[in-house]
């Protein structure tokens, strides 16, 4: 059979390249390459039972655990396309994804599907449900026993040939707005955000050429953010399509100690996270209990999904002495990797350097801004980008335009400047940047600002309702552990590297600044406490 750049097929290289080698590493369940493939093909040929075929969605609704992976491998098998639901959704949030990709078949943990409810009965094209036990006892009717429907199931591999064209969808909840469904072609993915078969250097140029690589060996790698998000999704598709051992972080919420035992176990070589909101206590714990874990094959920290704050980075380089790099990518939904963070600029502001000539800053004409210029404009990409948003037209115009040269781009609503070195300075999302007074301040700026103060843990800044300046600068903030500071101390720090219109004029002292598991902050949330 013909292999192609599709997932399914790539995964399967690999497979049958190394079937003996342990794959994957999820709590207590260890799967060896071959048994990870024998199981996806049992899911896809229940799948299939059950009428599931070519572009028809499956929606996958669980914590990180194996059948997560399983279920979405198996889909690919059939040419289906897996959807990642969101397990923080509430009922209408969860039946409005569902709803949206229009999903055929749902496999997801018994307690996730019950939060359905009555809202279930409300989805059309909903006509299978297949239940991953998770030790609850709640009611799911009309479902299939997740483990009983694979033992009834053939595990052989016997699919028909795929295409590098089957669609990759990726559902992202953004930080405004309803859910929206990003459509990428399998080949174009994989490229642009799972390494391409190598994540250090240039992409495979055969999908055969994975067989010869993975011969090779593979890297010990640790996934803690969830699988139902990109970041930890295309982290955990790298290590599958890589050869190597992929370590799962299955806990329902971050424990910091917990990972870094689980880290030193399984002798881990990459460990992901996301951002501040993993590092940070990673780095509180490693310092609370020095020497406790041993971290002496930990030579990579890859985070994404949320900005590494500087002062993090160094104490991880100092706590972690065999740590080699901490490779802090930046990216999205709607352009996967772009590039590699970097020191940041003279103000402070985050700085990347792209991966590759196919990203640039464009003026509103859709224009590249040059280098040095001090021009504002947007984040794009170009090349290998997403087809568009899923039963979403409107939405797909906006953000995937054509320029006078018909060049296609992907704009992910970054607003940026590029250095004369060529790096990228990221302002801040278009759409949260509040204007006081006639003056625009771009939010990650005041944050930087704001968590560069030592007793500061983390922080959010928005713009609430102002009657004299239309909206004025305000934040959230939360301090670290034992650490004292008060809202006019907070001020007088910003105001030192500020100019005055971006100091915030209300800051609110909270427990816990609120973000999702991806690390993504929440906004709304924030703005509420000024309500």
């Amino acid at each position: 059979m013909a292999r192609s750049f599709n997932l399914a097929d790539l995964f399967e290289i690999v497979a049958a390249a190394v079937p003996g080698k342990l794959a994957l590493v999820s709590g207590e369940r260890r799967l060896t390459y071959r048994e990870l493939d024998e199981r996806a093909n049992r899911v896809a040929h229940h799948l299939a039972a059950q009428g599931v075929g070519p572009g028809d969605t499956v929606s996958l609704l669980a914590y990180n655990r194996a059948e997560w992976l399983e279920a979405q491998i198996g889909a690919y098998k059939l040419r289906a396309v897996p959807v990642n639901v969101n397990y923080r959704y509430t009922a209408g949030e969860l039946a409005y994804v569902i709803g949206d990709s229009n999903s055929v078949a749902l496999v997801g943990e018994r307690s996730l599907i019950a939060r359905l409810g009555a809202a279930r009965d409300g989805l059309a094209d909903l006509r299978h449900v297949l239940v991953v036990e998770d030790g609850s006892d709640d009611d799911v009717p009309d479902a299939v026993e997740y483990e009983s429907a694979l033992a009834a199931a053939s595990p052989e591999n016997d699919f028909g040939e795929r295409s590098p064209d089957d669609l990759y969808l990726l559902y992202t909840g953004g930080t405004t707005g309803m859910p929206k469904g990003v459509m990428w072609r399998h080949e174009d993915i994989f490229m642009s955000a799972m390494g391409g078969g190598n994540a250090m250097g240039d992409p495979v140029p055969t999908p055969e050429t994975l067989a010869e690589k993975v011969l090779d060996g593979g890297l010990n790698t640790m996934v803690c953010a969830p699988l139902m998000h990109g970041a930890g999704m295309w982290v955990a598709w790298a290590a599958l399509t890589t050869g190597s051992t992929l370590v799962l972080w299955t806990g329902r919420s971050f424990d910091a100690a917990q990972v870094l035992a689980l880290a030193a176990e399984e002798r881990i070589v990459t460990l992901n996270a996301v951002g501040d909101a993993m590092a940070r206590p990673l780095v509180a714990e490693l310092e609370a209990r020095p020497g406790r874990y041993d971290l002496s094959h930990l030579l990579v920290i890859a985070t994404g999904g949320a900005v590494t704050s500087p002062d993090v980075k160094a104490r991880l380089h100092e706590l972690v002495p065999s740590l080699l790099m901490i490779l802090d990518a930046f990216g999205g939904s709607e352009t996967g990797a772009s590039g590699q963070a970097v020191a940041p600029a003279a103000d402070g502001q985050p700085r990347f350097v792209p991966r590759g000539d196919d990203t640039a800053v464009l003026d509103h004409a859709l224009r590249p801004v040059g280098p040095g210029s001090g021009e504002i404009g947007q984040l794009a990409r170009r090349g290998r980008i997403p087809l568009g948003y899923w039963n979403d037209e409107a939405k797909t115009a906006r953000t995937f335009v054509t320029d006078d040269e018909g060049v296609r781009w992907a704009l992910q609503g970054d607003m940026a400047r590029i250095e004369a070195d060529g790096s990228v300075v990221l302002l801040g999302r278009g759409s949260l940047v509040v204007n006081t007074g006639g003056e625009k301040v771009f939010v990650e700026e005041v944050e930087a600002t704001l968590k560069r103060h030592p007793a500061v843990y983390d922080a959010l800044v928005v713009g609430v309702p102002d009657e004299r300046l239309g909206s004025r600068v305000a934040a959230a903030v939360s301090l670290a552990p034992g650490a004292s500071a008060t809202p006019e101390e907070l001020v007088a720090h910003a105001r030192r590297t500020l100019a005055g219109y971006k100091v915030p004029r209300d800051i609110r002292i909270v427990d816990r600044v609120r973000r999702s598991p991806a690390g993504k902050a929440d906004y709304r949330w924030a703005k509420g406490l000024y309500q």
